[in-house]
C-alpha cells in the first residue's frame, strides 16, 4: 500500500533531516576520544595500573604456554624421559593456573574500572544538562539525551572493560609470540612476517567504510530512541487526530534506516572477517611447505617444527578476535564523540563570573536579629515571642516568614528565541514589591515569555531587567531561584509521593509543615481523601491523580517554598470552578507581600490584580487596574467581556 501524500512529504523531510544530521558522523576516528576517554580511569589509576600490569603479563603467559606445549614435545616426549616429562607437566600445570588466576582478576578489575567510568560519564551528562538553558531542551529532543546517557555510555563501557583490555591481550600475544618465533627460527619468521603488508592493505581498505557504518548506525538509533520517547509522550494527541498510521510509517522508515546500517556493517565485517582467517590458513599452508622441506633436508627438526607451529597459532589466531574487537572499538567510539559532543555542548548563556547572589530579606533579618533560618519558619505568634525587639515582626503574616517581595523593572527590554524575530518589543514595567501584576491578552502576544525572562529561563535580547534594583545578569541564577515560586499550566510531577512533591519547595520540611500549607489552601480534605493521603504514589507525570489534585499540589509546593517573588503562568486553568472558588482565598493569602507576576484569563484572578497590563504583538498596549481599564474602554475591556462570556455569569 502506498503511503499518502502528507506520509510522503513527512518521510521525505525525515530522510533530507537525517541526511543532513548524518554528514557530520562520516570522519575518521580520533585518538584524542580514547585520551580523554582515559582520563575518567584518573580516580582509579591504583586498579588502572594493576589492570595494565595483569594485561601485559598475560599477554606473555599465553605464547609462553604454547611454547612450553611445544618445548615439552620435542624434550622429554621426543627423548622418551618419563620423569622428567612429569616435572615438565606440572611446571606447565603451575603455569595454566597462574594464567586463569590472572585472568580472573583481568577480567574483575576490567568490569569495575568499566562501571566507574560510565557512572561518571553518566554524572557528568546529568550534571551538563541541568544546567543548561530553556533553549536546548526547546532545540534537542529528549530521546537523543537518554540515547547518549544509555545506548551510547553502554558502548563505551564496552570499550573500556572489553575492547581496550582484550585488543591489548591480543596484540601483546601477537608480539611476544613473535619474539619467541624469531628465537626459535628465523627463516620461518620471515615468512610469517611476510603477511604483515596484507593485514595492512586490508586494514586501511576497510577500517574507513566500518567506521562510517559504525557512527551511522549509532546516529539513527538515537533517532529512533528520540522518535519513539516523543511518540510515548503525545500518544493522546496521535490518537486523538487518528495519526497512528502516519506517525508509524515514519518511524518504520526510522527503523528500516537503521537495519539498513546495520545490515551494511554485518556484510562488511562478515567479508573482512574470512579474508582475515583465509589469510591466515593460506600463510599456515606455506609454513606447512617450507617447514616440511627443511625437516626433510636436515636444516630443522620435527620438534622445532612442532613448537614453531604452536607458536604460530599463538601468532594468528587473536587476527581474527582483534577484528572483532576493531568493530567494537568502532562503536564504541561512535558512542564516545556522542557523548563528548553533549557534553561540549556550550549554554546559549550562563551566569557571568562576577554574579553575586541576591540577598534574602529573611536571611537579613535573621543574622540581625540573631536566630537561625529554622525560627523565622515558625508561625507568627512564635516568631514574636523568639523576636520580641525585631521592628519587622509586626509585619510579620499570619502564618508566614518574614520577607519582603521583590522589585521588579524592565527597562526598555527586548526579547527573542531567535534574536532576529523578537517577540517582545520595547517593555517598560515596574512591580514593587509586594505588588501582582497580571498580563493579559490573545496567544502568542508574549506574556509567558515576559514571565520567563522575570525568571531568568532566558536573557533579555537588549534593554535592562532589574531585581530588587540589580541588573539580572549580574544575580546569581540559583539565588533567584531559590526566592522565586513557580506554578504552571502543565502541572509537572515527579514520580513519589504527594508530601514528596510538595516538599520539593523545601526538601526540610515536616509532614505537619506540608499538611499546615495545604490547610492554608483550604484543600487538606482533597489529599486527606486520597487513598494513602500524604502518601500516596502520583504516579509517572502525576497520572493517577486528577488534573485539580496536581494543580492542588503544584500549589502547596509553592507556598510551603514561602518565594518572595510568585509567577503563576496560567495556574488555574486546570482547576474546575469549585476548587478554584476554595483557593480564591488561600491565593490572595498566597500572593499577600510577595511580588506577584500572573498570567491568567480567569476574571476571577486577573480582578484582584493591583496591576494589569494587556499585552498585542509583544508589546504593552494597555495598564493599570482593572476599573480603570474598563472605565477607558478599551482592548481590556473587550477581552474582559469575551472572558465573562467564557466564564459565565458566576464568575
Amino acid at each position: 500500500m502506498k503511503p499518502a501524500p502528507d506520509q510522503m512529504d513527512l518521510l521525505t523531510l525525515a530522510r533530507r533531516r537525517r541526511i543532513e544530521e548524518g554528514a557530520a558522523q562520516f570522519k575518521p576516528l580520533e585518538w584524542g576520544l580514547i585520551r580523554r576517554l582515559w582520563t575518567y580511569t584518573r580516580p582509579h589509576r591504583r586498579k588502572r595500573n594493576l589492570l595494565v600490569a595483569l594485561t601485559l603479563v598475560r599477554s606473555m603467559q599465553l605464547p609462553a604456554l604454547a611454547w612450553a606445549v611445544g618445548a615439552i614435545i620435542s624434550g622429554p616426549v621426543a627423548r622418551h624421559e618419563p620423569l622428567l616429562l612429569a616435572w615438565a607437566v606440572a611446571g606447565y600445570a603451575v603455569l595454566a593456573l597462574s594464567t586463569d588466576a590472572l585472568f580472573h582478576f583481568r577480567q574483575r578489575y576490567a568490569l569495575e574500572l568499566g562501571e566507574a567510568v560510565v557512572n561518571a560519564l553518566r554524572a557528568d551528562i546529568f550534571r551538563h544538562v541541568q544546567r543548561m538553558p530553556m533553549s536546548f531542551f526547546h532545540r534537542t529532543k529528549v530521546g537523543r539525551i537518554i540515547s547518549r546517557v544509555t545506548s551510547d555510555v553502554e558502548s563505551v563501557r564496552i570499550g573500556i572493560q572489553d575492547v581496550l583490555f582484550v585488543s591489548t591481550i591480543q596484540a601483546g600475544q601477537v608480539f611476544f609470540a613473535g619474539i619467541v618465533m624469531l628465537i626459535c627460527d628465523r627463516v620461518m619468521f620471515l615468512m610469517v612476517l611476510a603477511l604483515a603488508p596484507v593485514l595492512w592493505v586490508l586494514n586501511r581498505h576497510f577500517r574507513v567504510r566500518l567506521s562510517h557504518l559504525s557512527r551511522a548506525s549509532q546516529e539513527s538509533f538515537s533517532r529512533v530512541t528520540a522518535t519513539l520517547a516523543e511518540s510515548v509522550s503525545g500518544i493522546r494527541v496521535t490518537q486523538g487526530f487518528a495519526r497512528q498510521e502516519t506517525n508509524a510509517g515514519l518511524f518504520r522508515s526510522l527503523l528500516a534506516d537503521h537495519a539498513r546500517y546495520n545490515v551494511a556493517l554485518t556484510r562488511t565485517s562478515a567479508i573482512l572477517m574470512p579474508l582475515l582467517e583465509l589469510n591466515s590458513q593460506f600463510f599456515i599452508a606455506l609454513l606447512l611447505l617450507l617447514g616440511g622441506w627443511r625437516v626433510m633436508h636436515g636444516d630443522m627438526s620435527l620438534g622445532r617444527l612442532i613448537q614453531f607451529f604452536f607458536l604460530v597459532n599463538q601468532f594468528f589466531s587473536p587476527i581474527q578476535i582483534i577484528g572483532n574487537q576493531y568493530n567494537q572499538a568502532l562503536t564504541s567510539m561512535a558512542g564516545a564523540e556522542r557523548v563528548f559532543r553533549l557534553l561540549d555542548a556550550q549554554p546559549d548563556w550562563e551566569d557571568a563570573p562576577d554574579a553575586a547572589p541576591l540577598p534574602d530579606s529573611r536571611q537579613a533579618i535573621s543574622e540581625r536579629a540573631g536566630v537561625g533560618e529554622r525560627e523565622l519558619g515558625r508561625p507568627a505568634a512564635s516568631v514574636t515571642r523568639v523576636l520580641p525587639s525585631c521592628p519587622a515582626v509586626s509585619s510579620l503574616p499570619a502564618a508566614g516568614r518574614v520577607f519582603r517581595g521583590m522589585r521588579v523593572e524592565f527597562r526598555r527590554v527586548t526579547f527573542g528565541y531567535d534574536p532576529a524575530r523578537p517577540v517582545l518589543h520595547d517593555i517598560n514595567l515596574t512591580a514593587e514589591p509586594g505588588q501582582s501584576v497580571a498580563l493579559v491578552g490573545h496567544t502568542g502576544s508574549g506574556k509567558s515569555s515576559l514571565a520567563n525572562l522575570v525568571a531568568k529561563f532566558y536573557l533579555p535580547t537588549s534593554g535592562e531587567l532589574l531585581i530588587d534594583g540589580r541588573e539580572i545578569r549580574t544575580i546569581s541564577s540559583h539565588s533567584l531561584h531559590r526566592q522565586m515560586g513557580l506554578v504552571q499550566q502543565q502541572n509537572f510531577l515527579f514520580s513519589g509521593t504527594v508530601l514528596e512533591n510538595i516538599r520539593l519547595g523545601k526538601p526540610e520540611a515536616t509532614e505537619a509543615e506540608v499538611a499546615g500549607a495545604l490547610r492554608r489552601l483550604d484543600c487538606l480534605d482533597l489529599i486527606e481523601a486520597l487513598a494513602g493521603g500524604l502518601q500516596t504514589q502520583v504516579g509517572e507525570r502525576g497520572g493517577a491523580l486528577s488534573l485539580g489534585q496536581r494543580q492542588v499540589i503544584c500549589f502547596a509546593r509553592a507556598l510551603l517554598a514561602e518565594p518572595r517573588l510568585l509567577i503563576l503562568d496560567e495556574a488555574t486553568s486546570s482547576i474546575d470552578t469549585l476548587t478554584e472558588a476554595r483557593l480564591q482565598k488561600a491565593l490572595a493569602a498566597l500572593v499577600a507581600r510577595r511580588t506577584s507576576l500572573i498570567v491568567a484569563h480567569r476574571l476571577s484572578t486577573i480582578r484582584q490584580a493591583d496591576l494589569i497590563l494587556v499585552l498585542e504583538r509583544g508589546r504593552i498596549i494597555e495598564r493599570g487596574p482593572h476599573a480603570s481599564l474598563l472605565a477607558k474602554g478599551g482592548r481590556y475591556a473587550a477581552l474582559y467581556r469575551q472572558f465573562r462570556d467564557m466564564d459565565g455569569p458566576a464568575a
